[in-house]
């Protein structure tokens, strides 16, 4: 077997059981966002959610997403042998956007949220810069 057939043998190996760490991690978290909106649903007031609540369950809802999309670009790669950067930057996005949904506001220095901004534009910034150039390779064709 020669060392390029080795390494592709390798690479699909490791990607396969990523999927399938992913896919754990995904079934997990789940389970875990579904008792806690159980949970707190049922606790005393009942049916309302306060608004750290809301914070728990949009912040685990969100990195359930993040997981389900690093499952499927694991997944693209290890069958299309392409890593899709528009998704790459998408994940950025959603993970960025997370750490804002879970942050206290009144905790965090302002210097650290300016930072928080500025990386999520930038990653906006690329986003768009990698749609519009694949726009233009499209219409070009």
């Amino acid at each position: 077997m020669d060392q390029k057939k080795l390494y592709e043998s390798f690479e699909k190996i490791i990607s396969s059981f990523l999927v399938v760490i992913m896919g754990v991690v995904v079934i997990s978290a789940t389970i875990e966002l579904t008792t806690i909106l159980i949970k707190d649903l049922f606790e005393p007031p009942g049916l309302f959610l306060g608004i750290s609540e809301l914070f728990e369950i949009f912040g685990l809802f969100l990195m359930v997403l993040i997981a389900i999309e690093l499952m499927s670009s694991i997944q693209m790669y290890h069958t299309n042998k392409v890593a899709y950067i528009e998704m790459m930057f998408l994940i950025a996005i959603t993970a960025v956007t997370r750490k804002i949904v879970v942050l206290d506001a009144n905790e965090i220095d302002p210097i650290a949220m300016l930072g928080i901004a500025a990386i999520l534009a930038a990653l906006v910034a690329g986003f768009y810069v990698v749609k519009t150039q694949q726009k233009n390779s499209v219409s070009q064709q």
